[in-house]
This record gives structure tokens, sequence and C-alpha cells, in this order.
């Protein structure tokens, strides 16, 4: 019997809060996880009073929780925030700084970084929120680096995360970084979303695709490119497989989803390396080969910028067992 205490992971409400973003973190760390058969987590939901919080949705939600559990929190995760003007409470505030004090995870999804700021907890980091709440971010909390190019980013064990959608890559990428890419993924798989949006993937498209624009001339292309990424790919080949120039190419596939060529190719790449270093023996130098990377080299300095950890050290922290 595995006698490893749960990770605790405590998840603040508030009133009027959304229920779509407090289900983000309660189904992928709860009852997604657990779906698997894994329950490495112990999900709190906790309000300063317990009983009854109102929604966004119309009704109340009772909450037998309060915030004496951050007292022992693992991970602290704040889902969005009903408005960046609404005050918050001193009792929040001051719990938040004490568990960020004794090490504990600390998470913003959404306008939940503004409670972070707020805090003090984001002082001297780089963070980001809603692109929709940028200026009024930058304009309040000077001593954060503000970053709004991002889905999410990480800074010494603070979470921030942009909108909405980018609050469920945010808690997949910690879900990775606790249990390994192939629980990830397949959590993303019952969720049916993208299994991995690197955190430096623009938030927003600026401009709204063209009602003539046929985005899925890019599904056969890009999906090609995939089942032949140990090949040395040029924007050249999977633009032919569209029947496209690579300008047209290019500029289809920076509107669609945000990204030059050469950014989505290191991804994949990267990905799959991920997965090879978690559930295969290969070594390095075969991982890289294997990923499509032109050397081990050239793998270990992307691998390195991309996740800040050398390939070696992510098996041994991150290899996937059953």
């Amino acid at each position: 019997m595995n006698s490893t205490p749960k990770h605790k992971i405590a998840i603040i409400t508030y009133d009027n809060i959304s229920l779509f973003h407090l289900s983000i973190p309660c189904s992928i760390f709860g009852e997604d996880i657990e779906r698997i058969g894994i329950k490495p987590y112990h999900v709190m939901v906790c309000a300063q009073n317990k009983g009854a919080v109102p929604t966004l949705s119309g009704f109340p939600i009772t909450i037998e929780q309060d915030f004496t559990v951050l007292e022992t929190a693992d991970t602290i995760i704040i889902p969005g925030w009903y408005n960046p003007d609404t005050p918050v409470s001193q009792t929040l505030l001051t719990a938040l700084r004490c568990a960020h004090n004794r090490g504990a995870r600390m998470v913003g999804l959404c306008l939940g970084a503004f409670i972070l700021a707020e805090a003090g907890i984001l002082d001297g980091k780089t963070a980001s929120t809603h692109w929709g709440w940028a200026k009024q971010f930058t304009q309040k909390y000077l001593a954060v680096t503000f970053n709004d190019n991002v889905l999410y980013i990480e800074e010494k064990n603070v979470f921030t995360s942009a909108g909405s959608a980018a609050a469920i890559d945010c808690c997949l990428h910690i879900l990775r970084l606790d249990l390994g890419n192939d629980v990830a993924s397949h959590i993303a798989r019952r969720m049916v979303v993208a299994p991995h949006r690197s955190g430096g993937q623009v938030q927003f498209i600026e401009k709204p695709l063209p009602r003539d624009i046929d985005s899925n001339r890019l599904n056969p292309a890009l999906s090609w490119a995939s089942n032949n990424i140990t090949q040395p790919l040029t924007l050249e080949q999977v633009a032919s497989k569209a029947n496209m120039s690579q300008r047209n190419f290019s500029r289809l596939l920076k509107k669609t989803m945000g990204l030059t060529f050469t950014y989505w190719l290191r991804e994949q790449r990267l990905g799959l390396a991920q997965q090879l270093l978690e559930t295969s023996d290969l070594n390095i130098d075969l991982v890289a080969a294997k990923a499509g990377f032109s050397s081990s080299v050239n793998f270990r300095q992307h691998f390195q910028a991309a996740f800040s950890i050398s390939p070696s050290v992510y098996r041994k922290q991150f290899r996937f067992s059953d």
C-alpha cells in the first residue's frame, strides 16, 4: 500500500466566481486524474467562510472548507477573479503570503494573477494575465514585469496564465511537471484539448480569419510533417503538401495558430523527445535522432532553452512508471 502523502491542492472560491474557471483545476487535478486510476492529489475547495458562495451562474455553491486549509496546502490555485477592482480581503492576502513564504506553489489563473500581485508575491517576477486587462495590470503593479504574449508563465514556483482556455494549458503544464508527459497527454485527450500548447505561444490571433480562408488546408500538411518528424523537414516541403506557396502557408499558419513554422516544428520535436525520455531507455543521442534534431548538441541546446533543464536530468525527474 502506498503511504506517500498526497499533494494537497487548495482551490480558492470567492463571491461571484465563474463556475467555468473553478471547474478547470477541479477537473484536471481531481475527477479527471482519478478517472485514469491514480489519485496523486488531495483537492480542497475553500472560501473565506464556509457555506453558500454566490456564482456568476445565478445559483450558490456550498463550500465546506475555509482558508485554514491554506496553512498546509502544497499548491494554491486562484481560478480567476470576479473583477480586478473588487477588493481582496486582508485575510486572503495574509494567508497567501504565509503560504508562499513557506514554499507552497502559487497559481494565478487568468485574473487570479491580480490577487498574487496584490499580495506582493509577483514582485520582481514576470507574470501574465488576460490580455484585455494588461494595461490595468501594468499600471497598478509596477514591481511586476508583465508579458502578455504568452499563454502561461512560471517563475520561482509561481505560475500565472492568460485568460480562460489558457488556464487549461497552465494546469496541464503543472500536471506534466508533477506526473510526466504521458499522464498530462492522457488527461488532455480525455478533455479533447491540445496535449501541449507551449507557454510561449501567443495569447490571441490579432486578426480574425477571413471566411474564404480554409484553415483545414493546414491539417494534411501538418499531419504529414508530424509523421515524418525524423526527417530534415523544410518549409518548402510542408507547404507543398498543402498545395500552397511557402509565403501563403506561413501566413495561414501564423493567422490560424499564432506560430511560425520553425516554432511549430521545434515544439513537435520537443514534445516527442519528452515522450521518449519518459517512456524509453534510448540514450540521448538516439532520442535526438528519433525526435528529428540535427545533432544531440542541437537537441540539448533547444531542450535546455525550452524547459530550463537538461534532457538527462528531465529523464531522472519525470520518467513515467506504472
